[in-house]
């Protein structure tokens, strides 16, 4: 049900794409009305649920935008909303691609953070895709008990995926006549898509060599496969004035720093609205890449290291020597970093990978982790425990943990202290801070707890104007 402070938008256009289940395909039929509806217009504005970063960077690819994501849980709910409709004031198009299944949120026990949640509090309708590979007349039951669950979401058809023939899409088809739910979409199973994956989900974008004959085949399944009298009028958007322009910029011209921010194939996992947020308040980001740059930039007043898969690309940033010694002593002398996962990983003396060999990095941090088959995964409600930290003891904030990699050694004096979502006991402490370098395995989401990135970039800011290097004065003079 709707809560009493989650009061719905009006609705102004726009569509969810949910699954029934994860693994249905809701990606790729995301993808394909994304590459369809690119061909038509440049303002196509997408958006995922949830923490995710790998499925927005394909987003992004199809329609040239940035793809912004909607959790309640680790921003707000008024947030989600000012970020929808903030972003949406120029587009023609909207779609929002749902996490997992429709009705699955933070916990398993109740919809909080979920695809349905986020429906709700946008008042978009929804269209479910179903995965038909081993179905017949149960997928009657299926989507009746999908519309039946919250008669409050407005469940506007569906998209039958994997059909396997005619006379299978027949059987769909005449199991479905008995309720008032149009079929939106069919996509067959020869047509299907296979985006490769491995330990952490999709392989990103960047990666994958025939990207460009992936987005043509998606093109064609997105214009052939769908009603689009019906779609278009449902994606198509009208004007949307912003009711929370309070929430654009709390940070507004206030740092203007210049922030290094490593960005390659082993580090790209970065909310795309907390990065627009940072050049709003005057921070000057700096590309960098661990794996090809032999140097830090000049006159850099921190460092923002992301999440990514640095343990698929080891050897390369374990060969780059220079650059990992040069960040070394750089940490030791005071330079501000902020490191999430992938970035603590980087931070580590040692990393060793799924084969099992060791690669030397940073070593700013007295540990060395170890990829495992183990999956840690889950929101996380993070306390502060330490006042050198970045969340001062008692402070607290949500974040999401996302890892298959072990720490050897923990932190002497962690900064968190860890609990899952809707549980009261502490889960793990965890967390490094060493000179002014923040490292945690915590995924967070700035613009959900700006009282972190203040106290960074403020961090960055002492930094600058106690500079022990001639950076700042060398580039000034040219």
């Amino acid at each position: 049900m709707t809560l009493e402070h989650e009061t719905p938008l009006p609705y102004r256009g726009g569509l969810v794409v949910a699954g029934e289940r994860s693994g249905v395909g809701k990606t790729t039929v995301t993808l394909a009305l994304l590459a369809a509806l690119a061909q038509r217009s440049r303002r196509v504005q997408s958006f995922k649920v949830g923490p995710d970063y790998i499925d927005p960077m394909f987003h992004q690819r199809v329609t040239g935008r940035p793809c912004y994501n909607l959790d309640p849980l680790l921003t707000s709910v008024a947030y989600v909303q000012h970020c929808f409709t903030s972003h949406c004031q120029d587009a023609e198009f909207v779609l929002v691609e749902g996490v997992m299944g429709l009705f699955d949120g933070a916990s398993g026990a109740s919809d909080v953070a979920s695809t349905a949640h986020v429906a709700r509090i946008l008042n978009l309708p929804v269209l479910l895709v179903v995965d038909c590979s081993r179905l017949a007349r149960s997928v009657l039951a299926l989507i009746h008990g999908f519309r039946s669950l919250d008669p409050t979401l407005n469940l506007v058809g569906v998209v039958l995926n994997r059909v396997g023939s005619d006379r299978h899409l027949d059987l769909l088809k005449t199991a479905l006549a008995s309720i008032d739910l149009p079929i939106l979409g069919v996509l067959r199973r020869q047509q299907s898509i296979t985006i490769p994956d491995r330990h952490l989900g999709l392989v990103p974008a960047g990666e994958l060599p025939a990207l460009a004959n992936l987005l043509d085949h998606l093109s064609y399944l997105g214009h052939h496969s769908f009603d689009w009298p019906q779609i278009a009028p449902l994606v198509g958007r009208a004007p949307f004035p912003s009711s929370a322009e309070t929430l654009a910029r709390p940070l507004a011209g206030a740092y203007p720093v210049r922030l290094a921010w490593a960005q390659d194939q082993a580090f790209n996992f970065y909310y795309a609205d907390v990065l627009e947020w940072l050049t709003q308040a005057g921070v000057e980001l700096i590309p960098w890449s661990p794996m090809g740059d032999e140097n830090l930039p000049l006159a850099i007043d921190g460092l923002y290291l992301g999440g990514g898969f640095p343990e698929l690309f080891a050897a390369t940033l374990a060969a780059n020597q220079r650059a990992c010694q040069q960040l070394r002593q750089r940490i030791q002398s005071g330079l501000p970093v902020y490191a999430e996962c992938g970035g603590l990983m980087y931070l580590a003396q040692t990393l060793v990978d799924f084969q099992g060999q060791a690669w030397p990095l940073v070593g700013a941090l007295p540990t060395r982790v170890t990829m495992t088959s183990t999956l840690t995964l889950g929101y996380r409600q993070a306390t502060g425990l330490s006042y050198q930290g970045l969340l001062p003891p008692g402070q607290q904030l949500w974040g999401h943990e996302f890892h298959h990699s072990q720490e050897s050694h923990p932190p002497d004096r962690p900064v968190y202290a860890l609990r899952r979502y809707q549980s009261s006991s502490i889960h793990s402490q965890e967390g490094w801070q060493i000179q002014a370098t923040h490292a945690s395995y915590l995924h967070v989401h700035w613009r959900g707890c700006p009282a972190l990135a203040r106290r960074f970039l403020d961090r960055c800011l002492d930094y600058r104007s106690h500079d022990p290097s001639s950076d700042h004065n060398s580039t000034a003079s040219g």
